[in-house]
């Protein structure tokens, strides 16, 4: 039922790809997304060069099956973004997904390489734009996504049917996903495919620890909020403490570099390994207000596949 340009593009069952997450989406969770008949996805943003080799290597020993490398554009120091490049195609990964900045650089020695090329932003003309310079798909985030969705502040709903109109290659959508319901309404917009990450965090295989996970379960839809707005580059994350503080400062006139204290690294890794949840901001969207337990990766897609089934099967019937 839901075989599409993307399941094909991948060779997947099922055309859901696990967000990459920075800390949590690791080879581990990625293999458990792929072999539950999704696309599971490594974040390579956080791991040195022999972390990421390792992470790789671990993903092959736990599936069989396709998996890739998420590639975040926006590191400060772009000799990472090199040896992550590096890794990958040494490693013979067969999908890469850049993200955020235009990926123009890397496409045709990718391309070369035999590397699927998938690309994530949060604007249709940066879609049109990495369709331009040859990507193979794009993955549109929208303004109901966790993390950074951008300044145009559309909703899926409106930004994907944009994007199918404008585009020949596949779109996916991202933000807003938790179960079947959102993942047939993507669909139904015409969308070849989801990404999900607020859900994943939630499941036994993250390597989050079990105060988060439960603090994730207790999270309201209304519990989000954008920081980082006034350095033109919204960042959604779960309203805490850290989140108030950074607002705080924002208002004040802080630079990025103020504001690191409580974004990433050490603070981020407190909320989600330790559970010190009010440590840091952490990325959070508001279908975490859906969620209600903590199960593995496989009854979350079974779930969601089974329920979207029930959901196309009962609009057939009319």
């Amino acid at each position: 039922m839901f075989k599409t340009r993307l399941t094909e593009l991948l060779g997947v069952k099922y055309p859901i790809i696990g967000g990459a997450m920075a800390y949590l989406s690791g080879g581990r969770l990625a293999a458990a997304v792929s072999n539950a008949g999704g696309f599971g996805l490594i974040s390579a943003v956080t791991f040195s060069r022999e972390e990421l080799q390792n992470e790789i290597r671990l993903c092959r020993k736990l599936t069989k099956k396709p998996f890739g490398v998420n590639i975040a554009l926006i590191h400060r120091d772009p000799r990472k973004i090199e040896q992550d490049m590096d890794v990958v195609i040494e490693e013979g990964v067969r999908v890469i997904e850049t993200a955020a900045l235009n990926p123009e650089q890397f496409v045709e020695r990718l391309k070369k390489k035999g590397v699927t090329v998938l690309h994530k932003c949060a604007a249709v003309r940066h879609a049109q734009t990495a369709e331009r310079i040859g990507v193979d798909a794009v993955t549109l985030v929208g303004y109901d996504a966790a993390g950074h969705t951008g300044l145009d502040d559309l909703p899926l709903s409106i930004m994907i049917p944009l994007a199918v109109d404008s585009l020949k290659i596949p779109v996916i959508a991202a933000g807003g996903v938790g179960d079947g319901r959102g993942f047939v309404a993507a669909l139904a917009l015409g969308a070849s495919g989801v990404q999900i990450g607020t859900r994943l965090m939630a499941s036994k295989e993250c390597p989050a620890c079990d105060k988060f996970k439960d603090w994730l379960v207790q999270t309201e839809a209304t519990d989000t909020v954008h920081v980082e707005r006034s350095m033109n580059r919204a960042y959604r994350v779960r309203r805490n403490k850290a989140a108030e503080k950074v607002l705080e400062m924002e208002k004040r006139g802080a630079d990025i570099f103020e504001l690191l204290t409580y974004i990433g690294g050490e603070a981020l890794q407190k909320v989600l390994f330790e559970g010190e949840v009010d440590a840091g901001v952490v990325a959070c969207g508001p279908v975490a207000g859906l969620i209600k337990d903590v199960p593995s990766v496989k009854q979350i897609i079974d779930r969601m596949v089974k329920q979207g089934q029930d959901i196309v099967k009962g609009l057939y019937k009319g």
